[in-house]
């Protein structure tokens, strides 16, 4: 057996909250801008001409639940 210790008063660093903010905010949008396309990107709301984004998050949309046909 092992005798392992942790160095007393050691204590990992928290993140300040004004560097953690930016990334949050980014994940955010990247999270809405993926649920746009899996789930309402067709029809009246579409932006993309075309059914090439449909098709390629079709699986997707059905594996969430999101009505397509």
């Amino acid at each position: 057996m092992s005798n392992a210790t942790l160095a007393p008063g050691v204590r990992p660093m928290p993140i300040p909250l004004g560097e953690l903010l930016p990334w949050a905010i980014f994940a955010g949008l990247l999270m809405l801008l993926a649920i746009y396309f899996v789930g309402a990107e067709e029809g009246a709301t579409s932006l993309i001409s075309g059914m090439n984004v449909h098709e390629f998050v079709h699986d997707g949309r059905h594996l969430l639940g999101f009505p397509c046909h």
